[in-house]
């Protein structure tokens, strides 16, 4: 799987604000790197729970197959459209009769389509994530997303490998994870 962000999740300037209240930040010299760890941590928000939190517009590269392929990506809230991928790297709409979509109600997504010697792979774009903004996104989805922003400007000083996130963030999260068999 191939995932593209055709356009990332819009951050409301209430996001930023969370996190300066959080850190007790009144002025204006920070928000360019608070912003960007306030991404950071929707993007590990994503990975520890295996859910896109804000709605994003997405696409994945598949291999054009007659069986049902399940997209990475979850929740998917809709299908926007499918490309023919040809062999040189051109693309076109993929005719409606030619596709089958499958959205289930636990936000996962498959789609298969028609074989065929010309077509190599598939575009599938999509909008997937939990809430549509920062405002319905769950609360626990949230804090844990602010309070892990928090705790990365507080250690951006600290030498060291990767960190995980902390008890208390995980323990927001943890219900929001979805089970993966690897």
């Amino acid at each position: 799987m191939q995932r593209t962000i055709l356009s990332p999740a819009t951050l409301p300037p209430a996001a930023l604000d969370e996190l300066k209240d959080w850190l007790a930040i009144t002025t204006t010299a920070e928000d360019p790197p608070l912003e960007r760890l306030l991404h950071a941590s929707l993007d590990l928000c994503e990975g520890f729970t295996g859910q896109m939190p804000l709605e994003t517009a997405c696409e994945e590269i598949l291999p054009a197959s007659g069986n049902w392929q399940g997209l990475a990506t979850s929740p998917v809230q809709a299908i926007t459209a499918v490309e023919a991928i040809a062999p040189d790297g051109t693309r076109s709409p993929l005719a409606p009769e030619r596709m089958a979509i499958d959205l289930d109600f636990a936000g996962g997504a498959r789609v298969r389509v028609a074989r065929s010697p010309a077509l190599v792979r598939i575009a599938v774009r999509f909008i997937g994530g939990i809430a549509p903004d920062w405002a319905t996104l769950p609360a626990a989805l949230r804090h844990g997303i602010v309070r892990l922003a928090a705790e990365l400007y507080r250690d951006r000083t600290s030498a060291g490998g990767p960190h995980t996130p902390p008890a208390a963030v995980t323990a927001l999260w943890r219900p929001w994870c979805k089970t993966r068999l690897v």
